[in-house]
């Protein structure tokens, strides 16, 4: 074993006390963390030139396969015009061999809010094209995408999505929610090699490892996901610590919905090289944008939206999971959706008595008063991401509601004050993955997008010490890894990432040019620049 002492340096340790000046690591572990006066003697010795430390960071939500594949598709989360949109698919069909993906057009950058297949076909209607929006609820596919889906106007509307269609009853293009994971994902997953899934593993990896990123949770895991992480971790590719939450779909039958928390319970004591399965990820209902979520009060245009689980089926299945000893998550972004998923929750413990458990609710972007005081009650974690917060795209999220709600937005403050766990994280592939200007839109809620808006509610902007805990020490915590990992002390896992300038001294915008130059896992250095 190699003693390395990692001295000039500014070590922000998501501990207390919060700085120190140098750090020991002996084989995977810190034995020491405070000034240099008093360190142990050590084998060898690092110079880390001035630069910042902090605790690698932990993405407590993420889809790590699917953020791969995003990394190789057409971007389109800055193209504010279907004009834009259209010239990069057009540049882009040159390349395409077959088929077409693109990711992340946002709602507003559609004339009406409402895309058709005939937009994509001016442009490109030779192949056919799937465009995942931004927030990864909804599809826009051309003609040609839905020929090769086999949707027609007598295809029905699976349970909990919907197939649009126009007033003769066509298809327009757009699939929301379970109708674009039954339909187009599933045309992905069967049309996609293992090769091709290796690739995209490998780009995340090496994106997140550049990001300063040491750990990660994989919410709505299945099979794929799951061999392709566990071939990473048999050839040595995959250093990350991945914890991933079971994906259970509602599909109208208790038993089978049942047996799909069997299934993840099964995977849960099983060893897999790579990645450890903790948990299910319900999906509870859709999202804002999309006017998707469910919501106590109508949205602006006066609709609303039904949960995607129903109470009688959901209950059964958070109860059973609960006495399974597995983590619960529940994908929850409109108050009615959260307030279910409390009941859920609160239910399991009725049924199932006292244990240990630390469930978490996803996403919270419009939660009702009171709810954070409960979460805290039923020691349920709080599972937020700032860069969904990001004003470059917040306009459309506020016109869906378009009254005092957007008032309460991503109220984050509201769940410290409660004394729930907050735990960061940035559901990439909805949002960029990179972990300092996630940190960024935490501590200021202006753009990481577009730097020049203006902040929007900074009002519920976290101090930047904060932030980086809840995007460090909470969120290995979240899912229960906060003895062993998260902080920079003696006994802690020695991950860590140096990043080339100091935010806490240069002021936060520092964040947006910042670069991590090294990080390092297990004591090991996994990537320097």
């Amino acid at each position: 074993m190699t003693r390395i002492l990692y001295t000039n340096a500014r070590i922000f340790t998501a501990d207390e006390p919060l700085w120190a000046a140098c750090a020991v690591v002996d084989d995977d572990a810190f034995v020491f963390v405070g000034s240099e006066a008093d360190a142990p003697d050590a084998d060898e010795t690092v110079d880390l030139g001035g630069h910042l430390v902090v605790p690698g960071f932990t993405d407590a939500h993420t889809h790590l396969l699917m953020t791969g594949e995003a990394l190789g598709q057409v971007g389109l989360t800055d193209a504010r015009t279907l004009k834009e949109i259209q010239g990069r698919l057009r540049a882009a069909r040159a390349e395409a061999d077959g088929v077409l993906r693109g990711r992340g057009w946002l709602f507003d950058a559609i004339p009406g809010g409402a895309p058709t297949a005939a937009m994509i076909d001016t442009v490109v209607d030779d192949i056919p094209v799937f465009l995942d929006a931004n927030d990864y609820h909804s599809c826009w596919v051309n003609s040609a995408g839905l020929t090769a889906l086999g949707i027609t106007r007598d295809t029905p509307d699976p349970l909990g999505g919907r197939i649009e269609r126009d007033a003769a009853g066509e298809a327009t293009g757009m699939l929301y929610e379970t109708a674009a994971q039954q339909y187009a994902w599933a045309h992905r997953d069967a049309t996609t090699t293992d090769a091709q899934r290796d690739a995209a593993v490998d780009r995340v990896v090496g994106a997140y490892l550049a990001a300063g990123v040491t750990g990660a949770v994989d919410m709505a895991f299945d099979r794929l996901g799951l061999e392709a992480l566990a071939r990473a971790g048999a050839r040595g590719a995959q250093p990350l610590r991945i914890a991933a939450h079971w994906f259970v779909n509602d599909t109208g039958d208790d038993e089978a919905n049942l047996a799909q928390v069997t299934e993840a319970a099964e995977l849960a004591a099983a060893e897999t090289d790579g990645v450890r399965v903790v948990g299910i990820k319900l999906v509870l209902d859709g999202t804002i944008d999309a006017c998707t979520a469910a919501m106590r009060a109508p949205y602006a245009d006066g609709s609303n939206a039904d949960t995607i689980w129903p109470r009688d089926r959901l209950l059964p299945v958070v109860a059973a999971a609960d006495a399974a000893g597995l983590q619960i998550a529940l994908h929850a972004i409109g108050d009615a959706a959260s307030s279910l998923a409390l009941d859920a929750i609160e239910h399991a413990h009725s049924d199932n008595g006292p244990r240990q458990r630390r469930h978490r609710i996803e996403h919270l972007e419009y939660a009702a008063p009171g709810t954070a005081e409960r979460m805290a009650r039923l020691g349920v974690t709080a599972s937020m991401q700032p860069v969904h917060a990001d004003p470059a795209i917040f306009a459309n999220w506020a016109e869906q509601l378009g009254d005092s709600r957007v008032d309460r937005a991503f109220a984050w403050p509201e769940y410290e004050d409660a004394g729930a766990l907050l735990a960061f994280s940035t559901d990439a592939p909805t949002a960029p993955f990179d972990a300092l200007a996630n940190m960024y839109v935490a501590a200021t809620r202006a753009s990481a997008l577009d730097p020049e808006l203006a902040a929007v509610h900074p009002q519920f902007a976290l101090p930047l010490e904060r932030a980086v805990i809840h995007g460090t020490r909470d969120a290995a915590a979240s899912v229960g890894d906060g003895e062993w990992r998260g902080r920079i002390a003696a006994g802690q896992a020695a991950d860590f990432a140096v990043v080339d300038v100091d935010p806490f001294a240069e002021g936060q915008r520092a964040l947006l040019t910042a670069r991590v130059v090294r990080t390092v896992i297990g004591g090991r250095t996994v990537h320097q620049a």
